[in-house]
């Protein structure tokens, strides 16, 4: 776990250092030789290094012990960086619309060759930033949201380089308005995906990946359980996911089963693990409900 966790910091810190610099260089570039799709580029970049940012601080927060009023510890900030990370792609996506629409109507000239060049730059630093966070990212939204922001970008740097190159070539001024308004409607829609699970994890709701019918049916399955009552599965951060439930056990048919009460808590709390659910919390009531145990 802690390779992993260092293996992510390293990833975060590249990546920010890396598009601190792509943003600048674009911003630069596209305000000097008047291409408002590589100025939107260069403002997504800068969403990107404010999403990283605020993404490492959240996965750093994550990993610190639980104490005083926070007894589950602040794995809810790396959910809270993923929510505010939409936001910003978002925003970012609109702006760059709405700017693109206005320069539409009002093209002003453009000198294709610096603009191309730091296209290109944007892509290969995108692209790389992406690749430096390997395959973990698949388990957690938080680093989900950072590689995201990294890999529209570099699509996004694509579409400036192709328009870039055919505006010199053809002289069409129209052309880098439109593909700004293209970038700016792709980054939002790629934002909407990101934010809707990102509000989900924030209201409790069953992260992403996790069945909630196929766990039920597997605590339905286990030895003695006669029913699963105030199933409740949430996310304790964008990588950690936990479990509470009661299961209304027959005593006759456990014991059939030669299956103690620890060992059907043992049994469950595999099977679920096995369902990525890594904190897991059981009650044992036996019989109907309201019947005493006793």
């Amino acid at each position: 776990m802690g390779r992993k966790h260092g293996h992510a910091g390293r990833a975060f810190r590249w990546s920010i250092a890396l598009n601190a610099g792509l943003t600048a260089l674009q911003l630069v570039i596209g305000l000097a030789f008047g291409s408002l799709a590589l100025i939107g580029d260069a403002l997504h970049n800068l969403g990107d290094v404010v999403g990283l940012v605020l993404g490492w601080g959240a996965d750093r927060l994550s990993r610190q012990p639980a104490r005083g009023r926070f007894t589950y510890g602040y794995g809810r900030s790396t959910q809270m960086a993923s929510l505010i990370n939409g936001l910003l792609i978002f925003a970012a996506g609109a702006v760059v619309v709405v700017e693109a629409i206005e320069r539409l109507f009002n093209p002003v000239p453009l000198i294709a060759g610096p603009v191309a060049w730091a296209a290109a730059a944007g892509i290969v630093i995108n692209f790389g930033s992406a690749q430096l966070f390997g395959h973990g990212h698949h388990g957690d939204l938080n680093q989900r949201a950072a590689v995201l922001h990294l890999l529209t970008d570099a699509a996004v740097s694509v579409a400036v380089l192709i328009s870039a190159l055919v505006v010199g070539l053809t002289g069409w001024l129209w052309l880098d308005a439109v593909t700004a308004i293209g970038v700016g409607g792709a980054v939002s829609w790629s934002a909407a995906a990101l934010l809707r699970e990102a509000i989900a994890l924030n209201l409790d709701g069953v992260p992403r990946g996790i069945d909630l019918g196929a766990v039920e049916a597997l605590l339905q399955q286990l030895p003695g359980v006669e029913a699963v009552d105030e199933l409740h599965v949430w996310g304790l951060s964008t990588s950690r996911t936990a479990l509470t439930a009661h299961l209304r056990i027959d005593p006759a048919a456990l014991a059939a089963h030669r299956l103690s009460r620890d060992g059907l808590l043992t049994l469950a709390r595999e099977q679920v693990a096995a369902q990525g659910i890594r904190k897991c919390t059981l009650q044992l009531e036996a019989g109907a409900p309201g019947r005493d145990p006793t």
